[in-house]
């Protein structure tokens, strides 16, 4: 088996590649996640790695080589149980560990898959998910809790004990961070933690940082909903068929197959898509306009060329942007008010925080309704819950990861 040296070598390499890009032009939107999809064999991850790796690499190269800043690269393996769980315990949590030391070593984001995919949670998937996630460096992963098939009640009970779980167990309560329970979601897509795929690797897609883009459009049409529409769909078109391109060369180069695009404007602290909602209805982020602009921003995506997977709509991430963790801490926005917006858009429920002490049966609600409401509308949407440890209703959560904004947390009735 080949060195897991070499391979965080070539993720430093890429890394080092990456460190000054090419100069985009003004508003070019970043590369938020450059994604290759393997099927993982025990008996070979680490040449499995080491393949996508090089994938990546030659993606991210023409990505830059056409003017795009490329944020991170991924790889997302079938769902762990086809390939760990015929391991014995012990080994089977030490290759889960290992996969999400290449990852975050590396500077590469690993995904392992759903826990479950139906209505029938295996314990034995839950134990290992459950440890592997409450230690340091946890891979992302997920669990599936709604489908074509309906509601999956059992799974949702299972993911709201795990969010409860890891949230306590976990270094600063950080692991849930990179769990995720989903609904309705399909296969392909480029983000973490809802990214899967079962038996299809040798695929690639891409997702891009966006917020930049809306944000402009919506400076120069406030509050016309159907200029905003059309220009928004232009803008995005353009970018679109650039990723096409871009992707059929890569398809050429390293013989991926490309999967599809995700045009969701994913934004990042001041790359705010909160900020962006505001200036086209003029007033604060939950305010009357904040779902036409939600709307206007999903319904521009529908009409873009090209193959595309994913949510396609519209991420507000609580603690990931600036502007929308100021309004939930003015309480200008709630959990309501962001399920009320996911009826026309996505992701659902995004890096919210709650209280150290929330109940396992108080996230089970709140999970149980995004579930409802994706499989209602036959929509993908995402719970991604963050119980902040010690901390009570009315402080602000007190968490160390860089890319997140703390915000105050509100008690769950």
């Amino acid at each position: 088996m080949r060195s897991i040296c070499v391979l965080l070598l070539l993720l430093s390499a890429g890394r080092a590649a990456a460190a000054e890009p090419p100069d985009a032009p003004v508003g070019k939107p970043l590369v938020r996640a450059i994604t290759v999809f393997v099927d993982l064999d025990a008996a070979r991850y680490a040449q499995q790695v080491e393949a996508s790796i090089k994938q990546l690499h030659e993606a991210q190269a023409l990505f830059e080589q056409a003017g795009f800043t490329v944020q991170t690269v991924r790889i997302t393996t079938q769902p762990f149980m086809r390939y760990a769980g015929s391991l014995p315990r012990e080994q089977a949590l030490a290759l889960l560990r290992q996969l999400g030391h290449i990852g975050h070593q590396g500077n590469m984001m690993m995904n392992i898959g759903p826990a479950v995919l139906d209505d029938q949670p295996d314990p034995r998937a839950l134990d290992l998910l459950e440890a592997v996630q409450s230690g340091p460096e946890a891979p992302n992963a997920s669990m599936h809790i709604a489908g074509e098939d309906g509601i999956h009640w059992h799974t949702v009970r299972a993911a709201a004990h795990h969010i409860v779980r890891v949230a306590a167990r976990s270094p600063r309560g950080e692991g849930t961070f990179a769990f995720a329970a989903t609904a309705m979601l399909g296969p392909g897509g480029p983000f973490n933690p809802g990214s899967w795929h079962e038996g299809q690797g040798g695929r690639f897609s891409v997702g891009l940082e966006s917020s930049s883009v809306v944000a402009a459009v919506f400076a120069k049409s406030p509050g016309d909903a159907p200029r905003a529409l059309g220009e928004l769909r232009a803008a995005l078109g353009v970018y679109a068929q650039q990723v096409e391109r871009i992707a059929r060369d890569i398809e050429a180069r390293t013989g991926l197959k490309y999967w599809g695009f995700d045009p969701t404007p994913a934004p990042e602290k001041g790359d705010s898509i909160g900020a962006a909602i505001e200036a086209f209805s003029g007033a604060k982020l939950g305010s009357p306009g904040t779902l036409t602009a939600a709307y206007v921003i999903t319904e521009a995506q529908k009409q873009l060329p090209g193959p595309r997977v994913g949510y396609a709509g519209l991420m507000l991430p609580v603690m990931e942007d600036e502007v929308i963790a100021q309004r939930w801490t003015e309480r200008t926005i709630s959990l309501d008010s962001l399920l009320s917006y996911s009826s026309v858009c996505g992701t659902g429920l995004d890096t919210v925080p709650l209280p150290g002490d929330v109940t396992e049966a108080q996230v089970a609600r709140i999970v149980g309704d995004v579930a409802v409401l994706a499989y209602k509308w036959k929509k993908p949407l995402t719970a991604r819950l963050q119980p902040a440890p010690g901390r009570k209703a009315g402080q602000m959560s007190n968490f160390t990861d860089p890319l997140l904004v703390n915000a105050r947390l509100w008690a769950i009735q």
